[in-house]
């Protein structure tokens, strides 16, 4: 199957340019909307990794949320928007967090939330990342679209 993305990035010419990202984003009329659980630092066994570190466990979040999204059809470039918890009070743990996770996305920069909680839900999680995806499925060569 073909895949499309169906996002588009929009930036603000009357906000501040000071967000590292796009302040909204769209996908069209048709597009397949792709809402994805939580991405958590956790390993194949179920194990959180990266016990105490904030970066350590973005990266593995940003890993998992990658092959959430290959397995529903989709890439980093189709999300158009997430959410980074980080189980913090402290603003520079969120930024260590958010900078791990905003590289991840390169030039693809979606709108975000980043949001200190008070507690995730594995043991020693301080990290998880929420997206929404959007896609344009082509159709096979050949097929008739369904009514």
């Amino acid at each position: 199957m073909t895949r499309t993305s169906a996002v588009s990035l929009i930036r603000s010419r009357t906000l501040s340019d000071v967000a590292e990202y796009a302040y909204a984003a769209t996908a069209p009329a048709g597009s397949r909307l792709i809402f994805l659980a939580g991405a958590c630092p956790l390993d194949e066994r179920g194990d959180t990794v990266a016990v105490g570190d904030y970066a350590g466990q973005a990266a593995k979040a940003v890993e998992n949320l990658r092959t959430a999204l290959a397995d529903a059809g989709a890439s980093a470039e189709d999300v158009i928007s997430t959410r980074v918890l980080v189980a913090s009070a402290r603003q520079e743990d969120l930024v260590t967090a958010w900078e791990v996770v905003r590289g991840a996305f390169g030039d693809h920069d979606a709108p975000s939330t980043l949001m200190g909680v008070t507690v995730l839900g594995y043991t020693d999680q301080l990290v998880e990342i929420e997206a929404v995806a959007a896609v344009l499925d082509a159709p096979e060569a050949g097929s008739t679209p369904s009514r």
